[in-house]
């Protein structure tokens, strides 16, 4: 298999077909089938459980604080691992497995702090997963080709979270009862979607590392490997280095996470509540109406994934013409404009067309970032990189969760529709510090290539 040739004696990477890219990201589809479990069914597993509508912040914190420990170090580890099985996939195999293992738990919780703890074991699972994934499509393909690559990636992010927001109403509609739920209250259509996901999380992952092994390492690369200093000491060390070195660009680029990153978290743990009190007038976890807007959720939120599937690839060209970093604004500016408007719809058809332009933003963020730090870190360090730029996803979040509650009551008058509308807020700023981010010259002339060539061999 041509995905399976390794770098040539020049140094060079083989050009790969667009299956072979595919199959290389199919993995990150279980990934985020589990992430977009998290999104769309935390919140209303916490408030089946007995949590304050204030106090939700808090019970998100596995997630970023998870991120911030784990992928830099785990980075850092795999720049360093040799394996028979190469860098990244020791790594891909035993998160996917410890993902499975809390998917499956999850929905069993009987109370809120098992809840909040297996979501702690998750969510490093899927962390100890995701960093080396993103490594793995840098170290796999030529410069050439990265966009294509960080792209596709976006668009299976899309594809697995469609999929997770629907299950509940798929399952609906196969004939389950929507009402029917467990002595925790958490309805049966949840546990069975996660139960789907733990299956997803595994197999997934296993296709990715049994059609796309890794490239073998040079010569030069193991020496180098293997001449560095061993011990967590010299890893936490390697860690420390790269921040201190880190490109300018990389640091213009937190910015702008801070933002989006800051809206996206308000968004995914409120959503629901802001659609459950505008259309059905409640936020009573033992209504009805409650059940009802969770499916909701769950349908706009397949919607918007959808749309982050199919804009991912569409976006390319675009990337190509204009270059990632408008883009990028121009799709979170649709995004802010699109959360300000969803408290003002009371129609359930009408949530839709605000979601294409969130559909747009996540697939934007999921890809175009990667594309604009792909060009300015030394492939060497490309996993110790990738896991402090994921830092810069995680501190916004933490920053959430511990500010949001000291002002959900006294400035947002402890209205979840008000969250939503902070959310939009903050990705128009976003919107506005990317045209600030400054790129080098070859990257950003190299991106035209770059997606001509991909785009033809698709």
């Amino acid at each position: 298999m041509s995905g399976a040739r390794g770098v040539t004696p020049g140094g060079m990477k083989p050009h790969l077909s667009f299956w072979q890219i595919v199959n290389m990201n199919i993995g990150f589809f279980g990934i985020q089938f589990s992430f977009g479990l998290q999104q769309s069914s935390m919140s209303p597993i916490y408030k089946y459980l007995g949590a304050d509508e204030a106090s939700l912040p808090y019970l998100w914190l596995a997630g970023p604080m998870t991120g911030l420990l784990v992928q830099p170090l785990i980075g850092a580890m795999s720049d360093r691992t040799v394996t028979r099985w190469g860098r990244r996939t020791p790594y891909f195999l035993i998160g996917a497995i410890l993902c499975s293992l809390g998917l499956l738990a999850m929905p069993f919780s009987p109370t809120l702090w098992m809840a909040a703890s297996l979501l702690w074991i998750l969510d490093a699972a899927n962390n100890v997963t995701m960093e080396p994934y993103r490594a793995f499509v840098s170290d796999k393909l030529a410069p050439r080709q990265h966009s294509l690559g960080f792209l596709t990636q976006s668009a299976f992010t899309g594809l697995g979270q469609t999929l997770a927001y629907l299950t509940p109403s798929l399952l609906v509609w196969l004939g389950m009862n929507k009402d029917a739920v467990n002595a925790s209250h958490i309805p049966h259509i949840v546990i069975v979607a996660f139960l789907i996901g733990a299956v997803f999380s595994i197999s997934s992952v296993l296709w990715t590392l049994k059609t796309t092994p890794e490239h073998p390492l040079t010569a030069q690369e193991l020496a180098e490997i293997r001449s560095r200093p061993a011990g967590w000491r010299h890893t936490l060390g390697d860690i420390v280095s790269a921040v201190r070195e880190m490109p300018a660009t990389m640091k213009q680029l937190a910015w702008v996470k801070l933002f989006q990153w800051y809206a996206m978290f308000c968004y995914w743990q409120y959503i629901m509540l802001s659609l459950s009190t505008t259309l059905y007038g409640t936020t009573d976890p033992a209504s009805q109406g409650f059940r009802d807007a969770g499916l909701l959720t769950g349908q706009v939120g397949a919607f918007y994934n959808f749309i982050a599937f199919i804009g991912a690839l569409a976006l390319v060209p675009f990337t190509r013409r204009y270059g990632p970093k408008l883009t990028h604004s121009v799709c979170l500016m649709l995004a802010g404009f699109a959360m300000l408007s969803i408290p003002m719809i009371h129609s359930p058809a009408l949530l839709f067309v605000p979601m294409v332009g969130i559909g747009l933003a996540w697939a934007s963020i999921m890809g175009n970032p990667y594309v604009m730090l792909a060009g300015c870190i030394p492939p060497q360090r490309t996993g110790v990189y990738m896991g402090i730029f994921n830092m810069f996803i995680v501190i916004p979040m933490i920053i959430q969760i511990f500010t949001l509650p000291l002002y959900y009551r006294s400035l947002l008058g402890g209205n979840p529709e008000n969250v939503i509308r902070l959310a939009g807020g903050l990705m128009l700023c976003g919107a506005v510090a990317v045209l600030f981010v400054k790129l080098k010259k070859p990257q950003a002339e190299g991106l035209r290539l770059e997606e001509t060539e991909a785009t033809g061999a698709a």
